[in-house]
């Protein structure tokens, strides 16, 4: 395990090059890995697995999109039950509302010294309210790559890994660890940081509702409205807003570092930008703080189970994604991407082949 130093806090991170794959198929070489549930990370955890050498099978409800990646019903392709009995790693990685429907039946299947596998902290920290409790005689462990199920895949197609996290909360058999570590691996992250399910759950509620996707959703929304009641032009406002951060700005923060960034921009730019960072982080450091004393309190648990679990709920999503795709910020984003170079898309359904579904978490 290498030491890194992030800002003068040392930290161990887990990378391919001393846990190589060929050490990762040592360890798991007589497991069968079991993917239940085939929706958000399922499908590109399964298919980096098995392109990785692993013996991989699916467990799913509805096996239409298993089957148009190429999982065959009888080989490597069970109803859940016969997957988690079949299995020796049990990937848990239905939805947090769906593990707490299906709990009591992967339960039922789980063999002492199984590894019991998630990709987030959900059920396992709220377990007073998912019911979510192991037995005592399985491993239970967390690999929590950083990146949509689109990025797993995309990242491992094109010989990048992604980086991950990983956490042992139960160790049965004396070798959770390594077998999280292997797993971690297997399904094409680079590079491992450690954590707990606690540290995990709370970071990954926050960022997705915060910077991730909330906030940033929200900040765009506002400035766009900004820009067109001034009377800029749909197209302006979008390419102000959305536009030059995602197809430059933030390549280069991903490349060198906000401070780089910052010193090759336009002095305009950069002066500006000094000047107002400090006001943006007064404005919304209470909104983050109240953010993840909602999560810590297990309040946005809560509020996921509630919602998620009700029979309405694909259909009240479809509309909520459907009215946030008709807004005119969006639409002026389509028009714009259809001007992009026909190359690049290309390359990137390139990159995807392979999934079907649901990509994002």
């Amino acid at each position: 395990m290498a030491t890194i130093n992030f800002g003068g806090v040392k930290e161990k991170v887990v990378t391919r090059k001393e846990f190589p794959v060929s050490k990762v198929r040592k360890i798991l070489k007589n497991e069968t890995i079991a993917i239940i549930g085939y929706g958000v990370q399922a499908p590109a955890q399964a298919l980096n697995l098995l392109d990785n050498g692993f013996n991989v099978i699916v467990g799913a409800r509805n096996w239409k999109m298993p089957q148009k990646d190429g999982w065959k019903p009888g080989k490597n392709l069970f109803s859940i039950e016969e997957a988690v009995e079949r299995g020796t790693v049990v990937q848990f990685l239905v939805s947090d509302a769906g593990q707490k429907a299906i709990w009591p039946t992967v339960k039922k299947y789980l063999h002492p010294g199984d590894a019991l596998y998630f990709s987030h902290g959900f059920s396992i920290v709220y377990k007073d309210q998912t019911k979510v409790i192991p037995p005592d005689d399985v491993d239970v462990m967390l690999v929590a790559p950083k990146g949509s199920g689109l990025n797993v895949r995309r990242n491992f197609l094109s010989g990048v890994g992604i980086n991950s996290s990983y956490a042992v909360y139960q160790d049965y058999t004396g070798k959770a660890e390594e077998r999280c570590i292997a797993l971690g691996i297997g399904i094409g992250s680079g590079y491992l940081f450690p954590t707990t399910f606690e540290r995990e759950v709370h970071s990954d509620l926050t960022g997705e509702r915060g910077v991730l996707m909330g906030a940033l959703a929200g900040i765009m929304e506002a400035q766009y409205d900004v820009l067109r009641s001034n009377g800029h032009s749909p197209s302006e406002a979008f390419n102000e807003t959305v536009e030059e951060l995602t197809q430059s700005l933030i390549r280069l923060v991903d490349e060198n570092g906000m401070d780089w960034m910052y010193a090759n921009c336009s002095t305009t730019a950069q002066r500006g930008a000094l000047d107002w960072k400090p006001k943006f982080k007064k404005a919304t450091q209470p909104v983050f703080k109240d953010l993840y004393k909602s999560v810590k309190t297990g309040k946005e648990a809560a509020r996921v189970l509630r919602t998620c679990s009700k029979k309405d709920y694909a259909q009240s999503l479809g509309k909520e994604l459907a009215e946030l795709g008709r807004s005119e910020m969006w639409q002026a984003g389509k028009a714009v991407r259809t001007l992009r170079p026909k190359e690049k898309a290309k390359t990137i359904t390139k990159q995807t082949k392979g999934i079907t579904g649901r990509t994002m978490g």
